[in-house]
């Protein structure tokens, strides 16, 4: 199982970037994969995760700004974010799990097995 991040970058605020998480090793549209964020001192949180099905599920701080997709065809799960905020800086990082993930448990970074190796997303103008 291999998730590996990209997309980051420097951008100003009001700016945007997609992120995108490439998957290999298992079905990927089969399990959850969910974007987190950590900043720095801070606790890794949890942004948007989308499941099997295709539902799809943000916090509050990143709703109507960031959309998650899938590409069944690339293994390839994307995060656009659009009016990036300096409080939006952070490593971002995708991750998956093998058992299902509910509303009330999916923001919890703990109990997501794997890891891609993050991406830095710095707001700042």
């Amino acid at each position: 199982v291999q998730l590996q991040a990209s997309g980051g970058g420097l951008v100003q605020p009001g700016g945007s970037l997609t992120l995108s998480c490439r998957t290999s090793g298992f079905a990927f549209d089969y399990f959850p994969i969910g974007w987190f964020r950590q900043a720095p001192g801070k606790e890794r949180e949890g942004v948007s995760c989308i499941i099997s099905d295709g539902s799809t599920y943000y916090v509050d701080s990143v709703k109507g700004r960031f959309t998650i997709s899938r590409d069944r065809g690339k293994n390839t799960v994307y995060l656009r974010m659009n009016s990036l905020k300096p409080e939006d800086t952070a490593v971002y990082y995708c991750a998956t799990d093998f058992e299902t993930v509910t509303p009330s448990t999916m923001w919890n970074a703990y109990r997501w097995d794997y890891w891609g190796q993050g991406t830095q997303v710095t707001v700042s103008s």
